[in-house]
């Protein structure tokens, strides 16, 4: 079987060396995937109204929606989606028009909404919500619907960032 990947008006999905997408994923349109980046089976990539651009080593598990706001007069850059390197995007995750940092993890059921900035080294906890605009300050837990910052990160938690970015590489690697 083989990955549903393909364009949008013309503009084709772009992969970097290494970059890997499962057989039972979906890419479509202006995304760009970084060097060792991940996406597993159900997930969907859909850069049609905007682009999506996700950094090397990130992961996009299993189930994820990302997509983009169009662009408009009153808002002439739309909603991209931008993902900074070494991401775990955990489990049927929704991101919608937003900006994640590098070295962040993204719990599962989790979801951010248009124009929320996810500073590095943020710990999104499980079945979060991110409203619209929201920022998340690097360094903390947080956690709810809407999500409100818990605690502090610990430097174990923070050096699994990188943890779970090599597992999914490993990972990714096996699977080729």
């Amino acid at each position: 079987m083989v990955s549903e990947i393909s364009p949008f008006k013309d503009i084709h999905p772009e992969f970097a060396p290494g970059a890997w997408v499962h057989s039972r994923a979906t890419v479509i349109g202006e995304v760009k995937l970084g060097k060792d980046t991940s996406v597993w089976p159900g997930a969907v990539v859909r850069g049609d109204v905007n682009h999506i651009h996700i950094g090397e080593g990130t992961n996009i598990q299993d189930n994820s929606v990302l997509h983009v706001s169009h662009k408009t007069e009153a808002d002439p850059t739309g909603g991209p989606l931008v993902i900074g390197s070494r991401v775990t995007v955990g489990h049927t995750v929704i991101l919608h028009g937003c900006t994640i940092e590098d070295e962040c993890l993204i719990g599962m059921g989790s979801i951010i909404l248009d124009q929320a900035l996810i500073k590095k080294h943020v710990l999104l906890g499980a079945g979060s919500l991110v409203p619209e605009g929201k920022v998340l300050e690097s360094g903390y837990l947080y956690l709810g619907r809407p999500a409100k910052l818990v605690r502090e990160l610990t430097p174990e938690e923070i050096a699994y960032f990188n943890y779970s970015a090599e597992h999914y590489i490993k990972l990714k690697n096996a699977y080729l």
